[in-house]
């Protein structure tokens, strides 16, 4: 006597979570600097930028579902950038919407917020999410949230609808009126 074989349940079913449509992501990565790239220089006796470790941080990470291009554009501290690097960010990101379906933007958190305003004021109608991340301690530091940072921001990317966020510390908010609270090294929405 043969039995029917039932079809299984979906993920849905057991846990409450929908498996994403498409299993395949093309996801731009565009890297900036900042202090999750930052590196100890022996002969300075300081943390600077300079040698970038994200190949690194990528290399240890399972991105299944994302096919990525990495686009390295500065390796700055972002309180050195100048309007017109946050002006260059912005428009690579706008070119870089048309041929990809999502982007993550690695930069420094001192001017994050700058960035994120800056995309949004050129490009109110991003056709895809754009989720800038970074990290309040290095990647070389063992209580880093480096990593953290990266994992959440690839997830949320495929998540989100179109528009620009930031994604740290198990938190989204979308631009604009993001803006760094200084005191609880965290991001929050600017209180009217």
């Amino acid at each position: 006597m043969s039995r029917a074989r039932r079809s299984p349940r979906s993920l849905y079913y057991y846990c409450g979570v929908t498996l994403l449509a498409s299993p395949q992501k093309k996801i731009t990565l565009i890297s900036t600097g900042g202090t999750i790239e930052k590196t100890y220089d022996e002969q300075e006796g300081i943390l600077a930028n300079g040698t970038s470790v994200l190949e690194l941080m990528l290399g240890s990470l399972q991105l299944d579902g994302v096919v990525m291009t990495h686009i390295a554009l500065m390796d700055r501290d972002s309180r050195e950038m100048t309007e017109q690097d946050h002006e260059h960010i912005a428009q690579t990101v706008g070119t870089c919407s048309q041929s990809c379906e999502g982007i993550v933007v690695i930069h420094g958190t001192d001017t994050l917020s700058i960035t994120g305003e800056c995309i949004v004021r050129k490009y109110p109608e991003l056709a895809v999410p754009c989720v800038l991340t970074g990290a309040m301690r290095p990647w070389i530091m063992r209580n880093t949230d480096a990593l953290q940072n990266l994992v959440e921001s690839f997830s949320v990317v495929k998540l989100v609808e179109p528009g620009v966020y930031v994604a740290m510390h198990n938190r989204i908010l979308q631009f604009p009126g993001v803006v760094k609270d200084t005191k609880h090294l965290r991001f929050v929405k600017k209180e009217s």
